[in-house]
């Protein structure tokens, strides 16, 4: 089970970005994500007539690996760390390991 999920609102922890909140667009593979308004850099694109595209200078958000973002606890207002739980039924939930509360998804 993934502790951190599509949807979730997180923190960046280090890099130029320290600091910034998002949530989470796309995983794009098992260790990296793509965090909305995050790791935006410039593109210079190629015009291509073929595909009808035109160049010029485009942001691009680009992905940032799982281990320098953590989850936001909106209770806290910080970033926390995530736990998984066995519930009695059996199925797992991921807790927030602070306060032990569930995490909504």
């Amino acid at each position: 089970m993934n502790k951190i999920l599509k949807g979730d609102e997180v923190i960046v922890l280090t890099g130029r970005d320290k600091g910034k909140r998002g949530k989470i667009a796309v995983r794009v593979d098992e260790d990296h994500v793509l965090v909305d308004g995050v790791n935006v850099v410039k593109k210079h694109v190629r015009p291509n007539p073929l595909k009808g595209t035109t160049g010029g200078i485009v942001d691009k958000t680009m992905p940032i690996h799982q281990s320098n973002v953590a989850i936001y606890n909106p209770a806290s207002g910080k970033a926390d760390r995530v736990g998984i739980k066995l519930l009695a039924d059996g199925k797992k939930v991921r807790v927030f390991k602070s306060s032990g509360e569930e995490i909504k998804a």
